[in-house]
C-alpha cells in the first residue's frame, strides 16, 4: 500500500462546520491504549500537524475534521509547525469537540520566558484554555539539555504551566540522538510522556528502540512514536501496513502520523482498526529488511555519525 495523495470525495465536497456538528466514530472502531501513568486512553494512532505545510489550509482543516469523524482522539502539534498555521488549523476545527480529544503541542524554546511566550501563542491559536500535553520539542544536544535545566530554563515554564492548569501533563520530544533522550531522562524523573522515532530501520542505526524505549517502559511513561514510515522513505521497500503494524507492536501508546490528504488518514485508520500484534519472528524479519536501507541517508533527522549533522524537515525545522 502506498500513501494516497488525493483528497477523498468528502474533502472535494468542501469543508464546513456551520449548520452541522461532526460526529465521531464509535470508540470501539479504533483501538485505544493507556498513556502510561497518566491513565488517559488514546487511540493507537493520531493526527500530527507537522506536514500540513504540504497541503492548503483548507485541506488541513478537512483532514483534521475527517480524523475526528473516524474516531481519532489524539491530535499532535507544535508551535513551530508551519509558523503556527498548523495550530490555527486545529483551532479552526477542534474547539466544538475539545472534551472528546487529547490535544498536544510543543515548544522548541530553551528558556522559561521563551517557552511561556510559546504557550500563550499556542493556546490562542488552538482556541483552548489548556493543553492535555505540552512538550519540550526537538531536544538535539547535551548543550540544550543543560539550557533546559539551568536557572531560567524551559523546564521552569513547563512545571509552572502544569501547576497552573495550563497543561495537564508534560513531556519531551526529539529524534536526533538517543543519548540526548537518555540525558533528559537522567536529569528529570517527572516527565509524564516521551516521543521518539520508531520504525523497522531504527534498530540498525542510532536506535531509539534499543536504547530509549526500554527505559521509558520501565518508568511507566506514556510513549508516543513518530516517523513510522521514515517520512515515507520506507514505502519503496515496505508496505504501509508493515510499517504501522511494526511500530504498533512495540510497547508504545500511540503513533502520530502526518497525513496530508484525507485518503491517507482513512488508510491509516483502516490499518489501525484491523491491527493485530506481530509475532517476534515477523518483527525480526522486518528489522532485517530495514537493516539493508538503514542509516543517516534514510533517517536524515538523526545525527550523522560521520558529520554530526542532521537533515532538514519538510517544514523547514532542523531535526
Amino acid at each position: 500500500m502506498r500513501r494516497r495523495t488525493f483528497l477523498s470525495a468528502s474533502a472535494a465536497a468542501g469543508f464546513a462546520l456551520s449548520g452541522k456538528v461532526a460526529k465521531a466514530a464509535t470508540g470501539s472502531d479504533l483501538p485505544k491504549r493507556v498513556l502510561g501513568k497518566t491513565g488517559e486512553k488514546l487511540t493507537i494512532i493520531g493526527q500530527a500537524g507537522g506536514r500540513f505545510p504540504m497541503c492548503s489550509f483548507e485541506d488541513a482543516k478537512a483532514i483534521t475534521l475527517r480524523a475526528y469523524e473516524l474516531g481519532v482522539t489524539y491530535f499532535d502539534c507544535a508551535r513551530i509547525y508551519w509558523n503556527g498555521r498548523s495550530e490555527e488549523a486545529y483551532g479552526a476545527v477542534l474547539p466544538p469537540f475539545r472534551k472528546n480529544i487529547f490535544l498536544t503541542s510543543k515548544s522548541p524554546e530553551r528558556t522559561r520566558a521563551g517557552a511561556e511566550a510559546d504557550l500563550a501563542k499556542s493556546l490562542r491559536a488552538l482556541q483552548t484554555d489548556h493543553l492535555d500535553l505540552w512538550q519540550i520539542h526537538q531536544v538535539q544536544s547535551l548543550e540544550e539539555v543543560q539550557q533546559i535545566f539551568s536557572p531560567g530554563g524551559a523546564i521552569e515554564a513547563f512545571e509552572a504551566a502544569k501547576k497552573a492548569g495550563k497543561c495537564r501533563f508534560i513531556g519531551f520530544t526529539g529524534h536526533h540522538d538517543p543519548d540526548v533522550h537518555l540525558a533528559m531522562l537522567h536529569h528529570y524523573d517527572k516527565f509524564d510522556t516521551i516521543l521518539m522515532p520508531l520504525n523497522p530501520a531504527d534498530p540498525s542505526y542510532l536506535s531509539f528502540e534499543k536504547n530509549v524505549l526500554p527505559v521509558a517502559v520501565e518508568r511507566g511513561m506514556g510513549i508516543q512514536a513518530i516517523k513510522g514510515t521514515a517520512n515515507a522513505a520506507l514505502l519503496s521497500n515496505f508496505a504501509l501496513r508493515e510499517c504501522l503494524n511494526y511500530v504498533l507492536s512495540l510497547p508504545i501508546t500511540c503513533l502520530a502520523l502526518g497525513c496530508t490528504t484525507i485518503g491517507q488518514i482513512e488508510d491509516d485508520v483502516r490499518i489501525a482498526q484491523r491491527f493485530k500484534p506481530m509475532a517476534e519472528t515477523e518483527m525480526a524479519d522486518l528489522r532485517r529488511r530495514g537493516a539493508r536501507v538503514a542509516g543517516p541517508q534514510l533517517e536524515n533527522w538523526k545525527k550523522n555519525t560521520q558529520t554530526g549533522r542532521a537533515g532538514r524537515h519538510l517544514d523547514g525545522s532542523l531535526g
